[in-house]
C-alpha cells in the first residue's frame, strides 16, 4: 500500500528542520557570545586589554574608546551582528540544500541515459529516487512500446506483401490466359474466369482482414453496447456458417439456456464467434461435433467452443490468438486463412473487457471466453 504524500516526505523535511533549527541556535549563541565579550563587564576589560595591545595605546585612552564606540554604540552592533549572522545562515542552508539539488539533476542525467542502471538519491530523499526511478521504467515502457509498434508496422507491411502476392499472381495469370487465348473454348473460358473471381474474392477478403487489424490496432473501432441473447445469436450464426461447417462434416450443438443474455456489440461479438467457428471446422476431425456451452458467474459469461481435433502443444496455444500465425504451415494464403481471424477475435474481446484463451487435452479443442454480463 501506497504512503501518504505527507508521510513519504517526513524523513526529509524533518532534516530540513532541523538543520533550520541548528542554525539558529548557533546564531543564537554566536549573538550572546558577542552581547556578553563587549558588553559585559569581565568581558570588557579583555576587550580593552586588546584594544592596549593592538593599537599601542594607555589604559585610559582605550577604556575611552571600548565605552565611545562600543558600549555607546551597542545597538548598532546587534543589529550588525544579528545581520551578519543571519545572512551566514541563509548561505549556510542555501549551500546545504544545493546538494540536493545536485543529486537530482544526477538523477535526471540518468534518466537520459539508455541502461538499466536505477536511480540512487541520499536516504532522506527516498521518494525522490522513488519518483524517478517510476519515471525512469515509464520512459523505457514507452520507448520499448514505440519500437514493438514499429515492429508490428513492419510485420503488417511484410505480412500483406507476402499473403498478397500469391491469390494476385493467380488472378493476374488467369486473365493474361484469357487476354492471350482469343480462341478459348467457352467451357475453359467461363471456369478460368470463375477461378479467377474466387480468387480476387480471396483477396478482398484477406485486405479487408488486415484493414480491420489495422483498425483495431489503432484504436479507431467503438463498440456499440447492447444487451444480446446469446441462445438466439448463435443459433443463427451457426445457420450462417452452415456451408462452411459442411465442407468437413461438422454439427455443432447447443448446449445453453435460451435466456442468456450477454452485453456486447452485435456485429462485432458474432464477429468473434464466427472466427472460432471457422477455426473449430478447420482444424476438427471430420464429421466431428463441435459444441457450444455457456454459464454465468456474478458478472461475466463464460462461453466454451470444443471441438475434436489433434492436440495442440502448449508452445503454440500461447501463438494462437497471434497475428498471421497459422497451425499448418503448409495452409498458404491462397488455401488457408490469413492468420488474423483469432487475432481479430482477441483484440474485440478485449475491447468488451473481457477475455479469451485455449486450450488442448485429449485430442479436445477448447476455447473459453468471459464476457460481461448486461448491468
Amino acid at each position: 500500500m501506497k504512503k501518504p504524500e505527507k508521510e513519504e516526505y517526513a524523513v526529509f523535511q524533518k532534516k530540513i528542520m532541523r538543520r533550520f533549527c541548528f542554525g539558529i541556535f548557533i546564531s543564537v549563541f554566536i549573538v550572546m557570545l558577542l552581547y556578553l565579550f563587549l558588553w559585559k563587564q569581565r568581558f570588557g576589560d579583555w576587550t580593552v586589554s586588546l584594544l592596549e595591545y593592538f593599537m599601542k595605546i594607555e589604559h585610559e585612552q582605550a577604556f575611552y574608546i571600548y565605552h565611545s564606540y562600543f558600549r555607546g554604540y551597542k545597538e548598532v552592533f546587534f543589529v550588525t551582528a544579528i545581520v551578519i549572522v543571519f545572512v551566514f545562515l541563509l548561505w549556510y542552508l542555501f549551500r546545504w540544500m544545493t546538494r540536493y539539488f545536485q543529486e537530482i539533476n544526477r538523477g535526471i542525467d540518468v534518466l537520459l541515459l539508455e541502461d538499466a542502471e536505477s536511480v540512487h538519491l541520499s536516504s532522506e530523499m527516498l521518494p525522490f529516487e522513488r519518483k524517478l526511478n517510476e519515471v525512469k521504467q515509464e520512459l523505457e515502457k514507452q520507448k520499448a512500446e514505440k519500437e514493438k509498434a514499429v515492429r508490428r508496422k513492419d510485420e503488417l507491411v511484410m505480412y500483406l506483401a507476402h499473403d498478397i502476392r500469391t491469390p494476385l499472381t493467380s488472378v493476374i495469370g488467369y486473365l493474361n490466359l484469357l487476354e492471350e487465348d482469343s480462341d478459348m473454348p467457352a467451357k475453359q473460358r467461363a471456369k478460368h474466369v470463375h477461378i479467377a473471381l474466387e480468387k480476387a474474392n480471396r483477396l478482398e477478403e484477406m485486405i479487408n482482414e488486415f484493414f480491420e487489424i489495422t483498425r483495431l490496432n489503432s484504436g479507431q473501432i467503438r463498440l456499440s453496447k447492447e444487451s444480446i441473447n446469446l441462445y438466439y445469436m448463435l443459433v443463427q450464426l451457426c445457420d450462417e456458417m452452415s456451408p462452411v461447417l459442411a465442407v468437413h462434416g461438422n454439427t455443432v450443438a447447443l448446449h445453453l439456456d435460451e435466456d442468456m443474455d450477454i452485453c456486447a456489440d452485435p456485429d462485432k461479438i458474432a464477429r468473434v464467434f464466427g472466427n472460432i467457428l471457422k477455426n473449430a471446422a478447420a482444424y476438427s476431425y471430420p464429421g466431428s461435433e463441435i459444441i457450444i456451452t455457456a454459464e454465468e458467474a456474478d458478472t461475466y459469461m463464460t462461453i466454451s467452443f470444443q471441438n475434436k481435433g489433434e492436440n495442440i502443444p502448449e508452445e503454440k496455444l500461447s501463438l494462437l490468438f497471434h497475428k498471421f500465425y497459422r497451425m499448418d504451415a503448409s495452409r498458404v494464403s491462397d488455401t488457408g486463412g490469413t492468420g488474423l481471424g483469432l487475432a481479430i477475435a482477441k483484440e474485440i474481446v478485449s475491447l468488451h473487457d473481457g477475455e479469451i484463451r485455449a486450450a488442448s487435452e485429449n485430442e479436445t479443442i477448447t476455447f473459453t471466453l468471459r464476457l460481461p454480463l448486461p448491468e
